[in-house]
């Protein structure tokens, strides 16, 4: 049974003693302190506490305490809290913390200057990461190519299923307007020259070369690029990144590698899919709107239509498929840790991709003119 709790209070000179004994507990029967009006008199300047004969004590003892020793900072006393155990001490320096202040609500203009200094900053920062990430790519597929990285086999099958045949049906949707709309707009324009059978020209020469390839990458880096920003992220999230780090796994080689090796894989082939679902789509416009013979659109397709423009578009998905791969899996790996920082990785993931798409296919068109291709 709990000993009944105590307390007694000596004054030595200036200084007050509260000697606490027996157990000051919800259980134990109540025992409130002193009245404070009549322990801080004018003589006292420090506050001191004996704990000797305290035998057990829980939140009802520090909520006591907390009400004298406000008491006593109202009246100017020092507290001395040597006496108190460990546990009650730093509970009591706790709430005896100053309140937060509230947030400062004003607003400060950021200069034009300044702004483009943190930009300057953020995008040299990015720079260096992403050249650090391509250096690690590359010593990865070192050690693929020697045998010595390390992952699963049924993960590479998986990654090769999602981002292959999963992708068919949206790729062959976005694929079969694009090449629907480019033969209506060129029919348009084409019928006041009574040109009705280029259309076939261009759509097939612009799936080929540039838009068969250039959808397919941006249908992967809203679909892919972007799944595997929020896998790895969410990893990233939950530590299991760091705990692959502590089992001696690279985590390049077992999560980066096999996404990056399927999707580089499979974009040739969703970009020659493409191709041929779109200029099926302008070979719908052709026969319903503008009456072309279908054995004269096949024909006139196949004469515009040579195996270097496939070419074109082979090499540029090749390259689109890395860059979706490398902006997820780098956004992904850098991720913070919180939920939100797993959305902004998604979000930075897909725009990325999408800027870089656009930039290497602009330098891939000037090149290749530039060679005679």
């Amino acid at each position: 049974m709990n000993t009944k709790c105590a307390v007694q209070s000596s004054l030595n000179g200036d200084k007050l003693c509260l000697t606490f004994t027996g157990s000051w507990t919800i259980q134990a029967k109540p025992c409130d302190l002193p009245d404070t009006a009549q322990l801080f008199t004018q003589k006292v300047k420090t506050l001191c506490f004996s704990t000797e004969d305290l035998k057990d004590w829980d939140s009802r003892l520090l909520i006591e305490l907390t009400r004298v020793t406000e008491a006593a900072v109202s009246h100017s006393i020092s507290i001395d809290d040597q006496g108190l155990p460990d546990g009650i001490r730093t509970l009591l320096r706790l709430t005896r913390k100053k309140t937060l202040l509230p947030p400062d609500d004003s607003y400060s203009e950021v200069g034009i200057l300044e702004e483009i200094g943190k930009h300057t900053l953020g995008f040299f920062k990015q720079s260096v990461e992403m050249l650090a990430f391509t250096g690690d790519i590359l010593l990865s597929y070192l050690r693929l190519f020697s045998g010595q990285a390390r992952f699963l086999k049924r993960d590479f099958i998986y990654f090769f299923y999602d981002c292959g045949p999963q992708a068919l049906p949206i790729v062959a949707l976005i694929a079969f307007l694009v090449g629907f709309t480019l033969a209506f707009i060129g029919a348009v324009q084409l019928q006041l020259f009574g040109a009705d059978i280029y259309v076939a020209n261009l759509v097939g020469l612009t799936m080929a070369r540039e838009m068969g390839p250039m959808m397919a990458a941006i249908i992967m880096a809203g679909r892919t690029g972007a799944a595997y920003a929020a896998q790895l992220g969410t990893m990233q999230v939950n530590e299991e990144i760091d705990a692959l780090q502590t089992m001696g796994i690279n985590p390049l080689d077992f999560l980066v590698l096999p996404r990056m090796t399927a999707l580089i894989i499979m974009m040739p082939l969703l970009a020659i899919f493409a191709d041929f679902i779109g200029i099926l789509g302008g070979f719908f416009i052709g026969s319903l709107s503008l009456h072309i013979s279908p054995v004269l659109y096949y024909d006139q397709t196949v004469e515009a239509i040579h195996i270097n423009h496939f070419l074109v578009g082979i090499v540029k998905s090749i390259v689109f498929g890395y860059l979706v791969a490398f902006c997820g899996c780098i956004k992904g790996m850098h991720c913070g840790r919180s939920a939100g920082a797993v959305g902004v990785a998604t979000t930075s993931a897909v725009v990325t991709a999408i800027v870089f798409i656009v930039i290497t296919d602009a330098g891939f068109t000037f090149f290749f003119d530039l060679i005679g291709i």
